[in-house]
């Protein structure tokens, strides 16, 4: 990627965004991209029914006109199978794609990338006529900028913002704004106005509120229409990044500007990013693979252990740490005895057994069970590496150690297309918003996504 000496790092990262071409991308990265979009669609259906969900839903029906049919411009509700302004059906799309915690994650950013992507990026390509590699390329583009600044913000974000609504702005703004063939002045105007609009914060998970749905739902629209505005020539802070104002002096204190642009054009950090595997808080993940691990090969059951010591990094304690009594099923899963309990149990804490079991006697005792420490080792790979790490102490008094470096579901013990299709199924299941054959027809035709001329509906 051509830079002069005068360019800044927003600017660097706008002008990226601005002139990625599909033909820029290598194969393996176009192919993951596929996965994850298949992957964000059973999320995305996964999340019919959700109380929180259809509120947005329902704001969204009153504010802009809601079809059973498409009409010139209009975008797929997925969850309703109706169709609205690009921007309210990425609004209801994103909502429904991050409330069963089953969405993609990309580690050393902690940010859900699919979710604030995709959402805007499919709503704008539908309502264009854009390609199959234009849509593409412009989620490339949003999962590459986002994730860099995700990473930029660092961990003093993520410890009171919820990343994935704050660079999701951005995230959302460059997949839109290559979609809409912005020029790299355009763009970091956009850039400029999804930033100053930036928003999400964790203290919802003390009430169990619903404000991850909003966050998510937020960050799409606000990209979405920052992208917009700066096509008509609307104007944003230059320096939104970076600048002595900028997101990074409110929003962190250990800011890294280097990471805004290290590796543009031969890093795709894209195909670094996580499936989850349990329906929770990715932070659970590590442990409970850890635990799983130790019961598997110590034949142990569920009602021979008295203790689980999990050793974490600093932003588990942060995120799960309020989550001491949870009352809902969304806020269990962001509970660490619950999700450990709950794959001790099952063998796996998936979307039908919080549904069906996070509240239950046993699974309430097993959670008295399951304390939190700070790991030096595991909290200095963090966010980079997600170690996961327990120690078991059974009831007869033997103590067991398991570690898992890499949780089922990141790159390096990644899910096959064959998982992907059976989890995206599962998932559409899950809420009855599509039969097992309907899902097969729309995954069929998403793996050929590269060669639509056109994006059109999927359901």
């Amino acid at each position: 990627m051509m830079t002069t000496q005068t360019d800044f790092p927003s600017q660097t990262l706008a002008k990226y965004a601005a002139n990625l071409q599909f033909t820029d991308i290598p194969t393996r990265v176009v192919r993951k991209t596929e996965d994850l979009f298949v992957d964000w669609v059973g999320s995305a259906l996964a999340g019919k029914g959700a109380r929180a969900v259809e509120s947005i839903a329902r704001f969204a029906g009153n504010m802009a006109p809601i079809q059973q049919q498409a009409y010139p411009g209009s975008a797929e509700i997925l969850i309703h199978r109706s169709y609205s302004s690009p921007m309210f059906a990425a609004m209801v799309n994103a909502a429904a794609s991050h409330v069963v915690e089953q969405d993609d994650v990309h580690n050393a950013s902690v940010f859900h990338p699919a979710t604030v992507v995709f959402s805007p990026a499919l709503a704008v390509a539908q309502a264009i006529g854009a390609s199959g590699q234009e849509f593409l390329t412009a989620c490339v583009a949003g999962y590459e900028v986002g994730i860099r600044v995700g990473e930029f913000l660092g961990r003093s974000h993520y410890k009171i913002f919820h990343t994935t609504g704050t660079a999701g702005s951005l995230a959302a703004a460059a997949a839109v704004g290559r979609l809409l063939h912005l020029s790299p002045e355009q763009m970091l105007n956009a850039f400029g106005s999804a930033g100053t609009q930036a928003a999400g914060l964790w203290e919802f998970l003390r009430d169990a509120a619903d404000s991850k749905q909003l966050h998510t739902a937020h960050a799409a629209s606000t990209g979405l229409m920052s992208a917009y505005l700066a096509k008509d020539g609307f104007t944003g802070a230059k320096h939104i990044l970076e600048g002595p104002q900028g997101m990074a002096a409110g929003m962190s204190t250990d800011a890294d500007v280097s990471k805004l642009t290290e590796g543009l054009g031969t890093r795709f950090a894209t195909e670094e990013t996580s499936f989850k595997y349990h329906a929770s808080c990715r932070h659970t993940h590590p442990a409970a693979d850890a635990l799983l691990k130790v019961m598997q090969e110590n034949q142990l059951q569920i009602d021979q252990i008295a203790k689980v010591i999990t050793h974490v990094h600093q932003g588990a304690i942060d995120v799960l740490g309020p989550v001491v009594d949870p009352k809902t099923v969304h806020q269990s899963k962001f509970s660490m005895g619950t999700v450990l309990a709950l794959a001790a149990r099952f063998g796996y804490a998936g979307l039908n057994e919080f549904e069906s079991s996070f509240s239950n006697d046993d699974i309430q005792a097993f959670c008295q069970k399951v304390e939190m420490v700070l790991d030096p080792e595991v909290d200095q790979a963090y966010p980079r590496k997600w170690i996961g790490k327990v120690t078991v102490i059974a009831k007869d008094g033997k103590t067991y150690a398991g570690r898992v470096d890499d949780p089922k579901g990141d790159p390096d013990n990644t899910l096959t297309r064959l998982e992907i299709e059976t989890k995206a199924i599962r998932l559409a299941l899950f809420s009855n918003a599509a039969t097992e054959a309907e899902m097969r027809d729309v995954i069929e035709q998403l793996w050929k996504i590269e060669t639509l001329a056109t994006i059109g509906n999927l359901l």
